[in-house]
């Protein structure tokens, strides 16, 4: 009987079952049908099933029904758990951010769940002290306006990241790796590497692919052993390097192998081509204002903003520009309505929701800006030393110092910034604070555009080239041609009712000079000058100046003026005390109407009922009151500044006639009037008194002339004595104005600033400056100039060096250096007294220049001019005149043998001697001979001018001459090496020590020449001129790569004494790291060394906070004067700490090479309102205070704000130091110094 096998099935499987589950929806419901398959889900596969929320559901079961809670006892029902102390915890560290993530993979039609891949995450680590980009996460919220002295700004716009070779090289003190030649292709411990050197396989023909090169990237160092042996020994380690060729280029992603092979084709086909040259890059672009912009309301149907009136051209030009987004520089005369391009820019910021900064030169600009545009667009806001006001605003309004603050703190602001307007671009020529200008143009981040709105200036289109450098944009500048109010200017002689006529135009509407009414007003002044010397005598001075003369000339100047309805006028007058003597000697005038007399006293009313009683009972607020009664101003810094603006508004609405004002009144108030008058020509600038510059004058005299009131403006300059030249009048009237020019210096806080951020560097920023910009603009140039040279070298053959050439490198330096010092030794000669004084007429010269070369003459005439001397000298020269054979001398590709290089090898003619005249410079002299030779200069000149006529041309020359050429000749005959010259030391008596030094060099170079072998060679010419090549070459690389390297920079030396300071002071460590000193020192505003000296020295802690304000007094007092006897001791051993302070800092300085005087750096101290600020700080009114000190009210109203600023400063400071008591002292003498009159708010921000 057969036995059967037995079969083992296997279990059922779960799909086998005759049922189906289905889940429905995301609840959790499942059902079973009667279908075998896998299981299914209603939900589609693109979504997720979800957990419901259990935050939801505890609400629903225990707060929204508390029918669980016992109804007795709810004391017990709470729970406590007790709190488990664990110190370990406040050690414990945040983790390091997670630097990738997981990214699911769909099917691209059903969504389905393909995979997972893990991705890198980018800038997980960024953060606002160690980034500076802008994809790092917002700072905390109480620094997004100001930002904070320890965050990092934002990238600079324009400026290139840090490669990996500016990285390797940025710091001397890390360890120096050579990217190209250093790395290792073996990894330690391997046998073998990566072998990433190119094979040499031939080029196949276009159009076929070959395999072998497309795998070579992928050669992972497989195959025989013996053939990769190199690979892995010591010596293979190094130098292999990644060269980039087409035969190494990476593998290219392609959807087909004929795509790779047409497109490798192609590459090659283009490889093949010649390099394109680049063209000039043009950043300035001029802007066409003569031309109507007929289709700007096709171009933008729906502009941000609107006017009631039609813009101009050049306006609807800017808003075009804007539009697009592009930076713009517009410079436009006086009133020509510059502001309508800036509130354009605000609305449209306003339209984007992003935010515009609009930044001015002075405070009293802000506040007016403030007023206007908060009139105009609602969302705006203030930013000043002492007040802020809407910060949150889409417009902010602020100081040019204060964006430089928060760009260096890495203010959050910036982020949603579109537009900065920089208002009065002209003040950068301010020798204090142009430098902030620069500053912040080159730390702008590249997101943000620029508007720049200056005066009419000469270089306009350098000033936008540099801007368009530096930030990679074109900027577009766009310029009026004629102002929209056009000027006559006049000259008025009077003095009295009679002469209040004598008005004489000077310069008409249309620009023409009329000389006519110059010499009127002259013969008017004579007249009335010897009519005094008939009367008075003629001994007696015909000017006075004094108060009562000035009185009689404004009275009549005034009512002429008057009855020619020619009000309201400013007059402009270079002295605060004169301002208020000129403004005080009218008492008689009185110009306003009784219902005039009625608005000013209830303005004036409203306006002063903020201040203390006392304090409107100041002699300055009373004087002011009873002058703006009649319609007379004063405007200056020693005015209140409450009272300016009163003064400001009244003038504003026409009830103020006559304003005496100083020069700030012009600078950006926007405050015109019908006629503007000149005191004088002539000012102070703080060293000595000059002239008006034709840009002061224009920007003073732009204030005349209303736009839509006046047809004309009118100018006039009072003559009260003599009437001024007229060439200076036509130099002031006409000239050019000023150019923009760079103001840029390093301060230790731009330098302390820019060293805590490792990626950015002080050179970068120098680089960037406007005075560097002449040099580097052609950056680019330089740098192809320097690749062309460096394929020119390449191809240049090597000169042969072997046997007796082996010195020919050591010839031709000699040679060079002995030429060069020969050059500075005759240069020093010729500079010298003696030098000068040998150069007479009959002198023998050795001349070489471009037509001569070693050729004798002898000077005829000595001729000075502005630029120097030049010495009119007899040459001689070949009879044939043509080029080439006029100087047989070394020619300039000859080959110098030791003849040639130690003596001269004068110049003798082939044939027949002829002689020319030449107009020599001190440079073209290349030796003074001993020899003198007796000329008659006048006579030679004068027969060659005459032969020099075509109808003389064939006359013999003169005896003389003859005679003078004939001597020549034979000298260069019976001396061919040169005749004897005169010594720099013993004949001109030079005891220079780079003279001395240079002679004996040079001899000792003479001597080398002398003893060198390769002049013995027969192959010496041919391989000398290949060396020359080569060198030259290699010279002008050198050129280049100086022009292009950080040692060009003019400030670099400045930069490194500065650095050298700071690592004395203990600011900065060798490794060029910013220590807790130097942080400190950002934080402050100015004077930041002295400031944080005190702090680290203690000097402050001890004091009370009115004595800490009185001393920081001197710090920021611009009127020097005495301390005065009556001070606490306390205060005045205060001050003698400071400066010994200050002196101990100005030593450093000076024993670290800077320019800058132990005595100039405690000169910039003054303390003559120590007592004043002490007394004010103790609660004294200012009413009492007034009398403490000859100082105007204005000024010591200034210092007391600026001290208030500084202590704030102090304060932030002391914080970061971790002094809390030094930082409530701060606070308190802050809270001291804000009171009453003195921070009265401004009545433009009420």
């Amino acid at each position: 009987m057969m036995e059967r096998e037995r079969l083992v099935l296997p279990p059922p499987d779960p799909l086998d079952l005759p049922l189906r589950a289905v889940e429905l929806g995301c609840s959790g419901r499942w059902e079973l049908l009667n279908i075998p398959g896998a299981p299914e889900s209603t939900l589609p596969h693109s979504l997720l099933p979800c957990a419901p929320d259990l935050q939801q559901e505890a609400e629903q079961l225990f707060l929204s029904n508390p029918a669980w809670l016992p109804l007795h006892g709810l004391e017990h029902s709470a729970r406590k758990w007790q709190r488990k102390v664990d110190p370990w915890s406040l050690l414990a560290a945040l983790g390091a951010p997670v630097p990738s993530d997981l990214q699911a993979q769909r099917h691209p039609t059903t969504g389905r769940i393909l995979g997972y891949k893990e991705v890198l995450l980018e800038n997980t680590d960024l953060s606002a002290t160690t980034s500076l980009s802008l994809r790092r996460p917002p700072g905390p919220i109480s620094q997004s306006l100001w930002g904070n002295p320890t965050q990092y700004p934002f990238w600079p716009g324009g400026m290139d990241e840090p490669t990996m070779t500016d990285l390797s090289t940025r710091e001397e003190a890390e360890e120096e790796i050579d990217f190209d030649t250093a790395l290792l292709t073996v990894p330690p411990g391997f046998k073998k590497g990566v072998d990433f050197a190119p094979k040499d396989y031939p080029a196949p023909a276009p159009g076929l692919l070959s395999l072998s090169r497309l795998l070579e990237p992928l050669d992972l160092g497989g195959g025989d052993e013996g053939e990769r042996e190199a690979v892995g020994q010591p010596g293979g380690t190094r130098g292999n390097t990644v060269t980039v060729s087409p035969c190494s280029a990476p593998l290219a992603r392609a959807s087909s192998l004929e795509d790779l092979v047409l497109k490798e084709a192609s590459t090659v086909a283009s490889s093949l081509e010649p390099p394109k040259t680049l063209s000039q890059e043009q950043w300035a672009i001029p802007v066409d204002v003569t031309t109507p912009v007929g289709d700007f309301y096709r171009l933008i149907p729906q502009p941000a903003f609107q006017w009631p009136f039609e813009p101009d051209v050049f306006q609807k030009q800017a808003i075009l520009h804007l539009e697009r987004h592009n930076s713009v520089f517009v410079a436009a005369h006086t009133s020509a309505g510059k502001t309508v391009v800036a509130e354009y820019a605000i609305a449209l910021a306003q339209k984007h929701m992003t935010r515009t900064i609009y930044t001015s030169p002075i405070k009293a600009l802000s506040n007016q800006k403030f007023r206007d545009f908060r009139n105009t667009f609602g969302d705006v806001g203030l930013l000043t030393g002492d007040v802020q006001l809407h910060s949150e605003a889409s417009c902010l309004i602020m100081t040019t110092e204060i964006l430089r603050s928060m760009l260096y703190s890495g203010s959050d602001v910036i982020r949603d910034l579109e537009w900065v307007i920089f208002d009065e671009v002209h003040y950068i020529n301010d020798a204090e604070r142009g430098v902030v200008w620069e500053e912040v143009l080159i730390m702008l981040p590249e997101h943000v555009s620029v508007i720049l709105l200056s005066a009419t200036v000469p270089n306009a289109l350098e000033f936008a080239d540099w801007i368009g450098r530096l930030k990679r944009r074109q900027i577009y500048v766009i310029s009026t041609v004629t102002r929209p109010v056009p000027l006559e200017h006049y000259l008025f002689t009077g003095n009295s009712p009679k002469t209040q006529d004598e008005l004489f135009l000077l310069l008409d509407s249309q620009g023409a000079f009329h000389t006519k009414g110059y010499y009127a007003a002259v013969e008017a002044k004579k007249e009335r000058m010897s009519k005094h010397s008939q009367t008075f005598g003629a001994k007696q001075p015909t000017h006075q100046g004094g108060p009562a003369q000035d009185r009689g000339v404004y009275l009549s100047l005034l009512a002429s003026l008057r009855r020619r309805a020619q009000l309201p006028v400013v007059v402009f007058t270079f002295s605060r005390g004169r301002c208020d003597e000129q403004a005080a000697g009218l008492t008689s005038l009185d110009l306003t109407t009784s219902s005039e007399k009625s608005e000013i006293h209830l303005f004036l009313q409203r306006c002063l009922a903020r201040l203390r009683g006392s304090d409107r009972q100041l002699p300055q607020v009373l004087h002011m009151s009873e002058l703006l009664h009649r319609g007379l101003g004063v405007h200056h810094s020693g005015i209140l500044p409450i009272l300016k603006e009163i003064v400001e508004m009244l003038f504003s609405r026409g009830l103020v006639k006559v304003l005496f004002a100083t020069e700030t009144f012009a600078m950006g108030v926007n405050m015109p009037a019908r006629t503007v008058v000149f005191d004088s020509m002539r000012k102070h600038d703080g060293s000595t008194f000059r002239d008006l510059l034709p840009g002061e004058y224009v920007q003073m005299a732009g204030r005349a002339g209303r736009r839509g009131l006046d047809p004309t403006g009118t100018v006039i300059l009072l003559c009260k004595g003599r009437v001024p030249e007229m060439v200076d009048l036509h130099r002031m009237m006409t000239g050019k104005p000023s150019q923009l020019q760079s103001q840029f210096r390093l301060t230790y806080t731009m330098i302390l600033n820019l060293l805590r951020v490792d990626a950015l560097r002080v050179e970068d920023m120098m680089k960037r400056s406007f005075s560097e910009f002449p040099s580097r603009k052609d950056s680019k140039a330089h740098e192809q100039a320097l690749a062309e040279l460096t394929r020119k070298l390449e191809a240049l053959e090597e000169p042969d060096l072997t046997g007796q050439l082996v010195d020919l490198p050591e010839y031709y330096i000699w040679g060079e250096e002995l030429t060069e010092t020969r050059s500075l030794i005759q240069q020093r000669a010729i500079e010298s007294v003696n030098g000068l004084k040998s150069l007479s007429t009959g002198r023998v010269v050795v001349v070489k220049n471009q037509e001569h070369h070693n050729a004798l003459g002898v000077i005829l005439q000595v001729s000075s001019n502005s630029t120097g001397r030049s010495f009119t000298t007899l040459v001689l020269c070949d009879k044939p005149m043509s080029e080439g054979t006029r100087d047989r001398g070394l020619a300039p590709s000859g080959v110098p043998y030791p003849d040639d290089l130690v003596g001269f090898k004068l110049f003798l003619p082939e044939g027949p001697c002829d002689h020319t005249v030449a107009k020599l410079q001190p440079r073209d002299v290349a030796a003074i001979t001993t020899k003198v030779l007796r000329v008659n200069g006048e006579k030679i000149l004068e027969d060659f001018s005459k032969r020099q006529q075509l109808k003389f041309k064939q006359d013999p020359p003169a005896a003389a001459l003859t005679t003078a050429v004939q001597e020549l000749l034979r000298l260069s005959q019976a001396h061919p090496a040169g005749p004897p010259t005169l010594d720099p030391v013993n004949d001109l008596q030079l005891k220079d020590i780079s003279v001395v030094e240079g002679g004996l060099r040079a001899r000792k170079l003479e001597e080398l020449i002398r003893e060198a072998q390769c002049v013995h060679s027969p192959r010496f010419p041919a391989q000398y001129l290949k060396l020359r090549e080569r060198m030259q070459v290699q010279k002008e690389m050198e050129r280049l790569r100086f022009l292009l390297s950080d040692q060009s920079l003019l400030l670099l030396p400045e930069y490194h004494q500065r650095v050298q300071v700071l690592q004395t002071l203990g600011y900065v460590d060798e490794a060029g790291t910013v220590k807790l000193a130097g942080r400190v020192a950002c934080a402050m505003s100015s004077h930041e060394l002295l400031l944080t000296e005190l702090m680290f020295d203690n000097a402050l802690s001890a004091l009370r906070p009115e004595e800490i304000a009185a001393l920081l007094s001197g710090l920021v007092c611009q009127s020097p004067g005495d301390t005065g006897e009556q001070l606490p001791s306390t205060l005045k051993q205060g001050v003698e700490r400071v400066r010994a302070v200050a002196k101990r800092i100005g030593e450093v300085q000076v024993a670290c090479g800077l320019n800058q005087t132990v005595e100039e750096f405690v000169g910039e101290l003054n303390f003559g309102l120590v007592g004043v600020v002490y007394e004010w700080a103790r609660g004294m009114p200012f009413s009492e205070l007034a009398g403490l000190s000859g100082t105007p009210e204005g000024l010591v109203v200034r210092c007391i704000q600026r001290l208030a600023e500084m202590c704030r400063s102090l304060r932030g400071a002391a914080r970061l130091v971790g002094e809390p008591v030094l930082g409530a002292k701060m606070e308190t003498a802050a809270t001291l110094l804000r009171r009453d009159i003195v921070f009265a708010a401004s009545l433009y921000t009420q």
